[in-house]
């Protein structure tokens, strides 16, 4: 039994320590990989430069085309180890852009869909409105195509997942994490920040993935599955969840619920896991 489980675990390959480009790939089927936009075609922030910042080819975002279980997809990487996975002008046109893409091949009779892979803290602050703007079509695009097909977002890294694009992924129709992910709102320094230090501490890591993290955030129901740090185990949830097509109800459209849950949380005490987790399984 102990040589099976570290086969087991010599065999597992790690999704978190890859780039954007090697996710999107990881994901599509073998030799079905074709990427739109890519660094030769040098599309980059052209705010960054003006404030020291050196862009990057792609301004940290890979979209790529190819086959999902045989079936036409689009996978949307977003590159967390460049200025924090944040979004800007170019970065956001490029993933709204193909999210209408997939919509207009859906019209068309291709049934592609998609998947978003969120490694993000937002809004890129040096491009201020133009980011906001670019989250905001990206928002409609989701919306517009999961009318098609499912849109499933995977929040994999300890960038996590937070700001505009948090909402992002809260559209989606499925979403998926790990136990490495985050997903919130506002990030711990940001929260840190308005409500000081006893109130949330952004160093103390336990505490903050206790609230925030994919474990607590998939037993509060707000993700919809919860996989291990591993390619082959997250390409299968994947294929499942595809094959389950549209959900019976969006999760956006249960906000009525959520609003109620939060609306019953005790805020004159300082919330835990426990908590968190009661106030949304509506206990």
């Amino acid at each position: 039994m102990a040589d099976q489980n570290i086969a087991r675990l010599l065999a597992q390959r790690s999704f978190t320590e890859l780039g954007a480009r090697e996710r999107a790939r990881a994901l599509l089927d073998a030799g079905s990989f074709r990427e739109l936009l890519d660094p030769f075609a040098r599309l980059m922030s052209p705010w960054l430069p003006k404030q020291g910042i050196v862009p990057q080819a792609d301004d940290g975002v890979v979209v790529a085309k190819g086959l999902i279980d045989g079936q036409p997809a689009v996978v949307i990487a977003i590159e967390g180890a460049f200025q924090g996975g944040s979004l800007g002008e170019v970065g956001g046109a490029k993933i709204a852009g193909a999210l209408e893409l997939a919509a207009e091949d859906n019209r068309k009779g291709t049934p592609t869909r998609a998947v978003l892979l969120l490694e993000t803290g937002g809004v890129r602050l040096q491009e201020a409105n133009l980011g906001l703007a670019a989250i905001a079509e990206i928002q409609a695009a989701i919306v517009e195509l999961r009318e098609f097909q499912p849109v499933i977002g995977l929040v994999a890294g300890p960038v996590g997942c937070f700001g505009g694009m948090s909402i992002a992924a809260g559209l989606c129709s499925y979403l998926l994490v790990t136990r490495e992910a985050r997903l919130g709102l506002n990030g711990p320094q940001v929260i840190e920040q308005e409500a000081g230090l006893d109130e949330y501490d952004s160093r103390d890591r336990p505490f903050i993935w206790s609230l925030t993290g994919g474990e607590q955030r998939h037993a509060s129901g707000l993700v919809d599955g919860y996989v291990a740090d591993d390619v082959e185990a997250i390409r299968r949830e994947l294929h499942g969840l595809f094959a389950q097509g549209k959900p019976a109800q969006e999760r956006s459209r249960r906000h009525a619920w959520f609003l109620q849950r939060l609306r019953d949380v005790d805020t004159s005490v300082q919330a835990d896991a426990a908590a968190v987790r009661s106030a949304y399984q509506g206990a």
